[in-house]
């Protein structure tokens, strides 16, 4: 049920304008566990150009820091 939910939640931010007007942090953490996945990331074609990058411990995941430098 909890991938339900944040399924859900991936598809109500990708279809809402806010996703576009900029990457937030907060915005793109649909789940608020305090990390970006790439599937959070996944609705900003830029930060998933730049995720690995940024992604500076390998975990998969952003954390607020790594997203600060993008």
């Amino acid at each position: 049920m909890n991938t339900l939910n944040k399924t859900l939640a991936l598809i109500a931010l990708a279809s809402s304008s806010v996703a576009f007007a900029g990457t937030d942090f907060d915005t793109l953490d649909v789940d608020g566990s305090g990390t970006i996945s790439q599937s959070e990331a996944s609705v900003d074609a830029e930060l998933m150009s730049k995720f690995a990058e940024l992604d500076t411990d390998g975990n998969g995941e952003l954390s607020r820091e790594e997203f600060s430098k993008a």
